[in-house]
């Protein structure tokens, strides 16, 4: 008969598997605070990369304007 993988069959003595062992560790990391801290940004972080995204976007707009004075009136 073949060996159907989702029928229970009998158990076979101990077993060193542990089934909740990926789980556990899983809440370890989770639940592990240094690397809550090291992730978490501090304000002045944020501000920073926040002014550098919003200069670019400005920039971008300016050299976008330009080019398409630059074609119209060209």
């Amino acid at each position: 008969m073949a060996h159907n993988p989702h029928t229970p069959q009998p158990h076979q003595g101990p077993q060193d598997h542990d089934p909740a062992g990926s789980t556990q560790m899983f809440q370890a990391f989770v639940n592990d605070d240094s690397t809550a801290r090291r992730s978490t940004p501090t304000a002045t972080q944020g501000a920073g990369s926040r002014t550098g995204l919003i200069a670019g976007v400005v920039v971008a707009a300016v050299v976008v304007i330009a080019a398409v004075a630059w074609l119209a009136l060209g």
